[in-house]
């Protein structure tokens, strides 16, 4: 006697057949969704990523971000000591603003205790021009935390008289936020304090 319906063992096999295939394709799917996501992860671990000026993605490898943070760091010294110490009656208000931006408290109190003591006030009364010949910066990590040592010579002009200066000063560096275009280098000079300030022109 003929059915219409198939033979339920058939059935029942052919729909085990798609269930497992089912099963295996979505197993599979996962397994390779579970790699991409841990060979994306490993690449944003060994990598990060700047804008260049053209608007371009550029790719910088971990290993040579301390190398690009010591560039930045000199960067950063360099600029804040020429704002700091290149100044003369007109730009002195500019610089020094600027200045403050890189550094913390310990340079806002430097700067008041400069201002308290008649530093600007001299030099605007006498038309002083301080400026920066050189500047020297060693840095140094210790235990995560970045100490730097600069050496600045200045001369500061009275006329007819040019005396010439070596500062030593230290401090530390910490990161910050970038902000452009006050603190373009996204660091911090903290602890900062001026040592030794020699007078060049009297050695032999």
């Amino acid at each position: 006697m003929k059915t219409p319906y198939k033979n339920i063992y058939s059935v029942l096999k052919l729909n085990r057949f798609i269930v497992l295939s089912v099963v295996v394709c979505a197993l599979l799917s996962s397994v390779f969704a579970l790699w991409m996501a841990f060979s994306t992860n490993q690449k944003a671990l060994n990598s990060a990523f700047a804008i260049n000026t053209d608007g371009s993605i550029i790719p910088l490898k971990l290993v040579t971000q301390k190398e690009n943070f010591r560039v930045e760091a000199l960067a950063h010294l360099d600029l804040f000591h020429r704002y700091f110490y290149n100044i003369d009656a007109s730009n002195y208000e500019s610089n020094l603003e600027k200045a403050l931006w890189l550094g913390n408290s310990s340079v806002d109190n430097l700067y008041r205790q400069k201002k308290a003591d008649g530093v600007y006030n001299r030099l605007l009364q006498y038309s002083l021009v301080q400026k920066v010949l050189s500047i020297d910066s060693q840095i140094e990590e210790q235990n995560g935390t970045y100490i730097f040592r600069t050496v600045t010579v200045f001369e500061i002009n009275r006329g007819s008289i040019i005396d010439t200066y070596e500062l030593v000063s230290t401090g530390n560096l910490i990161t910050v936020d970038r902000n452009f275009p006050n603190n373009p280098h996204g660091l911090l000079i903290t602890n900062y304090f001026e040592n030794t300030l020699k007078k060049l022109n009297d050695e032999s």
